[in-house]
């Protein structure tokens, strides 16, 4: 038996699984997540919604995560722990939507246009 959620950034996406009776083990594509991720920032993404629902320890998780790059990921996996201790207990949602971990963050890489540099860098005006 298992809660699942799942959470999206950019273009990263993780499955989360969380499991009653558990011991606190996190394991991101196999990995502990300290291991998987390595900064600091992006352990705390991790650990945020378990610490705001005073939940931390209470279930082992484990995380398919794809895609995107390593904090994108992490704030996947943020999201993907909210949505699924929703799951577990709805009295959450407050606790959650205040923090901001329930909702997606819209913003994407915008793309490159024609006869710009980048997305919105021109090339160098010259006079003569």
């Amino acid at each position: 038996m298992y809660y699942e959620g799942l959470g999206r950034r950019k273009t990263s996406t993780a499955r989360v699984r969380l499991y009653p009776d558990g011991d606190g083990q996190i394991l991101v594509n196999g990995k502990p997540y300290q291991e998987y991720f390595c900064r600091e920032m992006d352990w705390q993404a991790v650990r945020d919604a378990f610490e705001a629902t005073d939940t931390l320890g209470d279930f082992n998780v484990t995380v398919q995560a794809r895609g995107g790059g390593v904090t994108g990921q992490s704030e996947a996996v943020r999201m993907g722990v909210a949505r699924a201790l929703l799951k577990v207990n709805p009295d959450h949602r407050p606790v959650l939507r205040h923090a901001g971990f329930l909702t997606r963050d819209p913003r994407m890489k915008e793309r490159k246009k024609p006869g710009l540099k980048r997305a919105r860098k021109a090339p160098q005006y010259t006079k003569r």
